[in-house]
């Protein structure tokens, strides 16, 4: 008898578990609340610009890496790659110029140029760069693999003290105040980003394993989709589920919005993690360690408004990141910047109509703040986005002088946006509460939140709720591994491949 397993959220864990799902003998379906597949993988279309609010570095390029081959088996790749040189760039208002590219040479040269006295730590910071590139060590990280990570533990206790280190912190060490300032913002202008993402970033970017899929987020998950359609999957969109159905302790189904009751022998969950567990699931399964990863998160969060542009102007010539430093805070809304991080997609010529470009600008702000004003007056909130795109439009124009009359369309999105269209709870960034120990490794004690519930049989989480991050390779990794644990419980062999 073929076992059945219904899937909430076409998000990348979701298709990934349909997927595989489909390769190894079930019937799976998918039911997904909005029209499109991909979840936050998405991008849209506004008089012929292409807004993309989800990737920034695409893991899993070069053939051979552990993720490229998962790619493959899930119909993303082979695809049109376009090769980055940079990792970031950073201007100063006097026109200075950071451009952290990936080949060394020129990287030590710029880098040199902008310091002279800084030698000796430009040196060591080359050195860092060679040591995380080699031993496949971004491949070991990325993969999720608890194996692949074991295999590199020499070369991380050799720079352990590194890795424990934040952009600041390695930033104080320049003596040159440009380059602390700049060094500090290279991971999404974020000083408290993990060091060890950044040498990771120039890892992939060095062997090409970092690159960009022609077409952004949208083609990318459409190409997914068209897999686990080929496998014989089911998506069944907008269909809003509202209850996991629970029958002496075991998932056995879902109730959609509409009343109708869908069965299956397995339920895997995609959607928010707070949403599943506390609605879905009334909240009944639930133990310390599951009621601290519901608890709230800060309420900073990155990437809390995305201001997109399509101006009439060629990019093509800019680096695809690049973070403006600004002679004196600027206040937006409710926060104050010293910097704003932009996305420029001249290197994509598929984004824009020819000769002109797309623009992305993403800035932290408060959840709390956000949520009020949308709730409490929502022509105040439409107000204050628009203004906080006049302001960001100002802000470019300093730099890229003359492009305030060349915006031809703007779009803005806030975390409530994100709340509306995805249904979850603190608008994109619906992680769980990331100060706890999270994983996604095979522990069988009630110390680990193992992608299951307290007391619950026949359910599992996928996504971002049972990768703890918010990359699509370890949010696809989680439906991969959620497919090959049900194979095992059923005593069926894994198979990646039809």
């Amino acid at each position: 008898m073929v076992r059945s397993i219904i899937i909430v959220g076409a998000g990348m864990g979701g298709m990934a578990a349909g997927i595989y799902g489909q390769i190894n003998g079930y019937e799976t379906r998918i039911y997904e609340m909005h029209t499109k597949p991909g979840g936050q993988c998405v991008s849209w279309r506004r008089k012929g610009y292409t807004f993309d609010a989800c990737i920034h570095h695409f893991f899993g390029c070069k053939p051979g890496s552990s993720v490229y081959q998962m790619w493959h088996e899930l119909g993303a790749l082979p695809r049109e790659l376009v090769t980055l040189k940079e990792c970031t760039a950073v201007a100063s208002p006097d026109g200075k110029m950071f451009v952290d590219y990936y080949d060394l040479e020129r990287l030590k040269k710029t880098l040199l140029n902008l310091s002279p006295t800084d030698t000796k730590m430009i040196e060591k910071y080359i050195e860092l760069i060679k040591v995380f590139a080699k031993d496949k060590m971004d491949d070991a990280l990325s993969s999720g693999s608890l194996w692949k990570m074991l295999s590199i533990f020499p070369s991380m206790v050799s720079i352990r003290k590194w890795i424990k280190m934040n952009m600041r912190t390695f930033a104080e060490r320049f003596s040159d105040p440009f380059l602390r300032n700049a060094f500090a913002l290279l991971i999404y202008a974020n000083p408290d980003a993990p060091l060890f993402f950044h040498f990771m970033r120039h890892a992939g970017g060095m062997s090409d394993d970092i690159q960009w899929p022609v077409g952004g987020a949208a083609e990318f998950s459409k190409s997914i989709e068209k897999r686990y359609l080929a496998l014989g999957g089911k998506i069944l969109y907008s269909s809003r589920v509202e209850k996991i159905l629970v029958e002496n302790d075991r998932a056995v189904g879902i109730r959609l919005v509409d009343g109708s009751e869908h069965r299956a022998d397995s339920i895997i969950s995609n959607a928010d993690g707070r949403k599943t567990i506390l609605d879905m699931l009334d909240g009944k399964y639930m133990n310390e360690i599951v009621r601290n990863y519901c608890a709230p998160l800060q309420d900073e969060t990155p990437f809390a408004i995305d201001v997109f542009l399509g101006v009439n102007r060629d990019l093509s010539g800019e680096p695809s990141s690049l973070v403006l430093l600004l002679d004196q805070p600027v206040k937006i809304a409710d926060h104050t910047y010293e910097s704003i991080e932009t996305q420029l997609y001249g290197f994509d010529k598929s984004m824009a109509p020819a000769g002109k470009g797309t623009i992305k600008v993403e800035l932290p702000a408060s959840y709390a703040c956000w949520k009020k004003l949308y709730h409490d007056d929502r022509e105040k909130y439409k107000l204050q986005k628009q203004k906080v795109a006049e302001r960001v439009i100002e802000i470019l124009d300093n730099h890229f002088r003359g492009i305030k009359n060349q915006v031809e369309t703007i779009d803005v999105c806030t975390l409530m946006t994100w709340e509306r269209y995805m249904g979850g709870s603190q608008g994109w960034f619906n992680l769980p509460n990331r100060k706890l120990d999270f994983t996604m490794r095979e522990d069988r004690s009630d110390k680990k939140f193992k992608t299951t519930l307290p007391g619950l049989d026949n359910f599992y989480f996928v996504g971002a709720w049972a990768s703890a991050m918010g990359s699509l390779a370890h949010n696809a990794n989680s439906g991969k591994t959620i497919i090959r644990r049900i194979c095992g419980h059923d005593g069926v062999k894994f198979k990646a491949h039809p």
